[in-house]
């Protein structure tokens, strides 16, 4: 008699995964649905290779496994999938046909505040209006998917490829996002990682809004109108992205405190490499700013940060602040590399024999009356430059390097990721398409 109770005991404390069913499910009409309402927790669910009728909604621990072969279409009504339930992956399949409503936020992929632990990997979610939405759902893993948004809308009207709101937890990594609004948009979502992403032919690459304690690594952005829009959000690392012909910007920081900006590389941005505003104690330290229009521009009181190492290559303006006192940017006898400082490093020590000034007077002007700049070869401008260089009083404030280094700090880019670069300053996306002005991204998110 006590035999058949413990095996009974036994069988109850075992985990899903050892009593769970593998069943197929054929290609025909309802018979997805079907099978999801029968299934048990932990059953997985192999789907022939063929169309898979939708919309779907999972509600308890299965895994759905279209092995690179099926496709669920939806409706064009809401979306293709909904999650409500946990412990749930959704995997290997080609997922098309979500509705067109930004209220309901129609997705391919759409999880739900009661989801929690759900994987999405190795799928193709192809013309949805969003790819996939993490609308609350805790510790929500999204990596190795194919996401391509619509275009047949104007940019700011489209949807965006991963959506996360108020999902701590969430990791997104190694996914490929092109077409629609925003890459991956964070909103009010803390403790989350993004890393590995491929980013194309969208409004931003990375869009963080009041996202916390958090992480953006090793993304790549490319053909953009703005890179990584990092807004109100605090302690976060920002490391070893790519920023490469985005059009308007590359980085920006808004309202964004105690963070760390390393070891990204922003390359020839058709507006500013990094824009800073309001942003405070942050670290900016081993990144390369190349080819911009302006290096770095920074306003609104953003003179509390530490700039160090970092390297400042062939942009139009290295840097752009007014101000009425000096700003040091260097850390603790180590400043950042200048491509236009004529130096010398007689010791030997890698640091310049002098300090550098990257703006003058003549450059204030500039900014303010950009008619002045018909007046740059004439005696008086000359003049002006002269009397600065000999009469450092006559300055005005401004950034000053106290310690500029002699080498640039290098960051290499893969050679499959340069050829998409080259592609997209070849024939931006950005020049085909119907679009409003993004530039300005403090007007409106």
């Amino acid at each position: 008699m006590l035999r058949p109770v413990m095996m009974i005991l036994a069988m109850a404390v075992l985990p899903l995964q050892v009593l769970a069913a593998t069943q197929s499910v054929p290609s025909t009409d309802g018979a997805l649905i079907s099978a999801i309402a029968g299934a048990a927790p932990g059953d997985v669910l192999l789907l022939d290779p063929g169309l898979h009728q939708g919309p779907i909604e999972l509600d308890r621990p299965v895994t759905i496994d279209g092995q690179g072969k099926a496709k669920i279409y939806g409706n064009k009504t809401g979306s293709v999938i909904s999650v409500t339930g946990t412990d749930i992956t959704i995997r290997g399949l080609e997922i098309v046909g979500s509705g067109s409503a930004h209220e309901t936020i129609d997705s391919g992929i759409q999880l739900h505040r009661t989801a929690a632990r759900i994987l999405v990997e190795d799928n193709r979610i192809l013309g949805n209006l969003y790819g996939v939405d993490i609308h609350g759902a805790k510790q929500a893993t999204v990596r190795e998917n194919v996401i391509i948004g619509r275009r047949d809308h104007r940019l700011n009207s489209r949807g965006n490829g991963i959506y996360v709101w108020n999902a701590p937890g969430t990791l997104v990594e190694n996914n490929e996002i092109q077409f629609g609004r925003d890459g991956i948009f964070v909103n009010t979502s803390n403790r989350g990682v993004f890393r590995g992403n491929l980013m194309r032919d969208l409004r931003f690459a990375v869009h963080y809004m009041y996202a916390h304690d958090s992480e953006i690594s090793g993304n790549v952005s490319i053909g953009n109108h703005l890179g990584f829009a990092l807004m109100y959000s605090n302690r976060i690392t920002v490391r070893d992205n790519l920023s490469l012909a985005d059009r308007d910007q590359g980085l920006m920081l808004n309202y964004t405190n105690k963070s760390d900006l390393v070891g990204n590389l922003v390359r020839g941005a058709g507006g500013k490499c990094l824009f800073i505003y309001n942003a405070h104690h942050n670290l900016i330290g081993d990144n390369r700013f190349e080819g911009c229009q302006t290096g770095i521009h920074f306003t609104a009181g953003s003179e509390s940060n530490a700039l160090t190492g970092n390297a400042f290559i062939a942009n139009k303006t290295q840097v752009k602040y007014v101000g009425t006192r000096d700003v040091e940017w260097s850390f603790d006898g180590r400043g950042n590399f200048w491509s236009d400082h004529p130096v010398f490093d007689l010791d030997g020590n890698g640091i310049a024999d002098s300090r550098f000034r990257p703006n003058d007077l003549v450059d204030h002007i500039l900014w303010s009356q950009p008619a002045a700049g018909m007046l740059l070869g004439s005696p008086a401008v000359q003049l002006i430059r002269w009397s600065q260089a000999h009469f450092p009083a006559t300055l005005p404030g401004g950034v000053v390097d106290s310690f500029p280094l002699m080498k640039p700090i290098e960051i290499p880019v893969p050679e499959e990721i340069v050829s998409l670069e080259m592609a997209a300053r070849a024939n931006p996306v950005w020049l085909r398409e119907r679009t409003e002005n993004v530039s300005d991204p403090l007007a409106s998110h």
